[in-house]
């Protein structure tokens, strides 16, 4: 068993798949880490509460995993409204995708935001990498 780390890392997951954001929450349980997560199914949520977050200058999310297929504003519309509410936050964005595209993977690299791409599904090592940076 893993040992427990107690410092509470808030992870935001913007995903219109229960599944994955199912799948998600078990590899986070996983990863002996404490994690809160809160999950939003389209980018157009997931603004609302970051915006209600700094309304009541609460803590905004430490890491935040984003797919980019998404209805109502997809992953890069959410890039480009989080982006333009010029917060001055150090949080980890990545997208998390199961785009093979190349393009996509480029285009993730444009945004100041996001810190990678990483590809579908997400393994608790990688998630154990993203968690031990924020640290």
């Amino acid at each position: 068993m893993q040992p427990i780390h107690s410092s509470q890392i808030n992870l935001l997951v913007i995903d219109d798949d229960d599944i994955n954001i199912f799948i998600i929450s078990k590899i986070v349980e996983k990863t002996g880490y404490n994690v809160q997560i809160c999950a939003k199914h389209n980018g157009q949520l997931a603004i609302d509460y970051i915006n209600e977050l700094v309304a009541a200058n609460q803590a905004l999310p430490h890491l935040v995993l984003i797919d980019i297929n998404m209805p109502i504003l997809n992953g890069w519309e959410f890039i480009e409204a989080y982006e333009a509410l010029n917060l001055n936050v150090d949080n980890d964005m990545y997208m998390l995708s199961s785009s093979v595209y190349e393009n996509d993977i480029e285009k993730a690299k444009s945004y100041k935001s996001v810190k990678g791409f990483i590809s579908k599904p997400l393994s608790i090592d990688r998630l154990k990498e993203l968690l031990e940076a924020i640290r």
